[in-house]
């Protein structure tokens, strides 16, 4: 139950964060859930295809951001 509170958390941070950094219009906190839960997803597998490993809590934020925004920069795309 932890591990799916801290996967939503690191979501919604993921998204917030990944949404200023593409500067876009911010898209509210269900979108931003959805598209930062996705990007952990991406981020994690891109990781590991690569063999980048980055670990702890901060690796893992990162990791979520990276991944944040790239669905965040293919969602802008599809949007326009």
């Amino acid at each position: 139950m932890v591990g799916l509170i801290s996967s939503i958390c690191i979501g919604i941070l993921a998204g917030y964060v990944a949404s200023h950094i593409q500067k876009g219009k911010s898209s509210g906190c269900w979108i931003n859930l959805f598209l930062g839960v996705l990007g952990s997803m991406l981020g994690s597998w891109l990781f590991s295809l690569l063999n980048i490993q980055w670990g702890g809590l901060v690796g893992e934020i990162g990791i979520a951001i990276v991944g944040a925004v790239i669905v965040l920069w293919i969602w802008s795309k599809l949007k326009s």
